[in-house]
């Protein structure tokens, strides 16, 4: 069977833990050269290792998303250490205390911001530009959730960010289309994440009620969501562009 991310080189923001080393570990068994980026330096020397001892080629750096020269720093270092760059899976984030719009503190919302809608704009820029110099051609996704394309009474800037990832994703996918650069986003729904359980452990019940609220009747578990990524990455998506797929057991049906 044909690897799906042969002779591939991929980064993944937020690899340390949850989607993002789920994905990467994947993108390794697919045949990608994959580079590692996360701010906790002993979760990515982990994966990295997981990766190594089975068999796949990867390696790591500390960055800061919420810092755009700490991004672009990675990305580069990503084509200094593999030689090119094909395809990347933005999936880094951050989280704050559920709250509703009145009570979000400017601190939270700064942070928000910083991390998950100027990181993943900082990320993209980066990324386009490694890829046009060196692959020529690739491929790239953003992770938002469900939570962008509903109202979120207790996430509302988290839902904000994730929303205007959407538009940043859906512009670059017209404006670098052209060039055999494909922009996606996948759209996450209740997963078995540190996230999620940071949240719960602030709202209980709240996995319940998201568990009630899927048709498929449970939590999804990282590999499935980097399962969506890889098939987004990879060729066999080579005519889709510019789309938010919802990876949510059915929730937003």
């Amino acid at each position: 069977m044909t690897l799906q991310l042969a002779d591939k080189v991929a980064f993944v923001s937020g690899a340390g833990r949850g989607i993002g080393a789920a994905s990467a570990r994947l993108f390794a068994r697919q045949g990608a050269r994959v580079m590692l980026a996360a701010r906790t330096e002993d979760q990515l020397e982990a994966v990295t290792e997981q990766i190594r001892a089975a068999g796949g080629e990867a390696g790591y750096v500390v960055c800061d998303l919420g810092d755009p020269d700490s991004v672009r720093a990675a990305v580069d270092r990503t084509v200094r250490r593999f030689g090119r760059l094909d395809v990347a899976f933005n999936n880094g984030g951050t989280n704050t205390p559920p709250a509703p719009v009145d009570q979000v503190t400017r601190a939270d919302f700064d942070l928000l911001y910083e991390v998950n809608l100027r990181g993943v704009w900082a990320a993209m820029a980066a990324e386009v530009a490694a890829i046009r110099a060196t692959a020529g051609s690739g491929a790239i996704v953003n992770n938002s959730s469900v939570g962008s394309l509903t109202g979120n009474p207790v996430l509302p800037a988290y839902g904000a960010m994730k929303r205007a990832v959407n538009s940043l994703t859906e512009s670059a996918a017209i404006t670098y289309g052209p060039e055999n650069i494909r922009v996606n986003a996948v759209a996450p729904g209740n997963t078995r994440t540190e996230m999620i359980e940071e949240w719960a452990a602030a709202s209980p019940g709240l996995v319940q009620r998201l568990i009630a609220a899927t048709p498929l009747g449970r939590q999804a578990e990282p590999a499935e969501i980097a399962e969506a990524a890889l098939w987004l990455l990879s060729e066999r998506a080579s005519f889709v562009n510019g789309v938010v797929l919802r990876v949510d057991g059915g929730a937003r049906a």
